[in-house]
């Protein structure tokens, strides 16, 4: 099960700056352009051996006052739905404000675990004046800051204590999402897939309850389909579509197997597109691009290819990808994604025999061995490939500490040319032998 964990609270808080501390990127410096904050505002985490989601609601508040208090009640809302820990940022430099408290109204309301981070906390003056936040009545304070980082180790061995476990759902049956942003014909794809008979499946416990399970079966193909584009709680939720979207998408999105990210053709892979893509990448799914509408789009003889082109230089350094042209409304290569998306799964379950691995890479690293590095020479005597979900090989050598990047990136090379994995992320280990 997906663990997403959201930083909600009022404008100028620091929540980039802890998002950014968690997820150790730069990602979310707020530039002046507006949309650039906006879509990246999630990331992957790791904490002891725990990899979680982190979303940074801030970057989809729209900017004017007036709609403020709103926009920011709504992702308040979502992320209560959604997320599974939520950390309330405040700012002790301010004391509460009428907006905090409004927040800390909803959640009060709520069922999920807040934690009440106190930012801006850096000298002992300070950490007495952060006690004024147990007045919100929302329990236990962990005092940081976001800027130098002290603190939030102590917060986050708090906050996994309520990560979900992963459940092991007794449904063998290969999980395909497909996601998207709004409007590029996520559910008309469904639609098409399986007609009218829409076998809706009962949740499998541990399943999230709100995105559909589709049992497909038939051209010989058997697998459940998540629909993110399933149901929206209109009462709740009014319009703050995008940050919905991708709470949803996070979610469906590390429930499955292979992600079937679909793109508008009109407009091309946007930065959330590129995203998400990155997200399914680092959760080790596997990924298939879907470009629907193609027969909107004036063709020559290149288009595809050219089209293409832009697709790979923008996923890169991760481009063996299969990329479908479909138009779901013309009924186009509908079928042919679905194919494409079982193929991509087989190649996430292979596993390759030591003997077939040694034979046909061992000659190919005697050829190219890795560069010697203030003369040492490193040997690489065997490889074998790590029983895990998805591709994990081990390389066995002498020196594994002078394998650098560049000879990683022609392994993995090699190790796809010879065998299948389009489509798969591999993950490649340097060990002592």
């Amino acid at each position: 099960m997906s663990n997403i964990i959201a930083i909600v609270g009022r404008p100028n808080v620091g929540k980039s700056t802890l998002y950014n501390r968690l997820t150790e990127t730069r990602k979310a410096i707020v530039d002046d352009y507006s949309g650039v904050t906006r879509d990246r505002h999630y990331g992957m985490a790791e904490w002891v051996d725990k990899s979680f989601t982190v979303v940074d609601t801030g970057g989809y508040v729209a900017h004017s006052e007036d709609v403020f208090e709103a926009a920011i009640r709504e992702q308040v809302l979502i992320a209560i739905e959604e997320a599974t820990v939520i950390l309330f940022m405040v700012d002790v430099t301010t004391g509460i404000t009428d907006l905090d408290d409004e927040i800390a109204k909803l959640l009060r309301r709520s069922k999920k675990p807040v934690f009440v981070v106190v930012n801006k906390v850096d000298n002992h003056a300070r950490l007495n004046e952060a006690n004024v936040f147990y007045s919100l009545g929302l329990g236990d304070l962990y005092s940081i800051s976001s800027m130098t980082g002290s603190g939030t180790g102590e917060l986050l061995d708090e906050v996994i204590k309520h990560f979900k476990e992963d459940i092991q759902q007794e449904n063998a049956l290969p999980k395909y999402a497909i996601v998207g942003r709004p409007n590029v014909g996520k559910s008309s794809l469904i639609n098409a897939l399986i007609g009218t008979q829409r076998n809706i499946v009962t949740p499998i416990a541990g399943t999230t309850r709100d995105s559909i399970h589709i049992h497909y079966k038939q051209y010989g193909q058997e697998f459940m389909l998540i629909d993110t584009a399933g149901l929206r709680k209109k009462t709740k939720v009014k319009e703050n579509i995008e940050f919905y979207s991708v709470m949803r998408t996070i979610k469906a999105l590390e429930e499955a197997d292979v992600v079937i990210l679909m793109v508008d053709a009109a407009e091309g892979l946007e930065s959330q597109d590129v995203n998400i893509f990155h997200l399914a990448e680092k959760n080790k799914k596997g990924i298939v691009i879907l470009v629907n509408k193609w027969d909107l789009v004036e063709k020559d003889h290149k288009t595809a290819k050219a089209f293409e082109e832009q697709i790979r230089q923008k996923i890169a350094p991760f481009t063996d990808v299969p990329i479908v042209f479909t138009s779901v409304v013309e009924k186009q290569r509908i079928l042919k994604s679905i194919e494409v998306a079982a193929q991509v799964y087989e190649n996430k379950c292979k596993k390759i025999p030591t003997s077939k691995l040694n034979d046909v890479l061992l000659p190919i690293i005697e050829s190219y061995p890795p560069p010697a590095i203030k003369g040492k020479y490193v040997k690489i005597k065997y490889i074998t490939q790590i029983n895990a979900a998805s591709p994990m090989f081990a390389f066995f050598c002498n020196l594994p500490q002078y394998i650098k990047e560049p000879y990683k990136r022609f392994i993995e090379n090699k190790l796809r040319e010879n065998f299948d994995f389009k489509g798969v992320p591999i993950q490649i280990y340097f060990r002592q032998k």
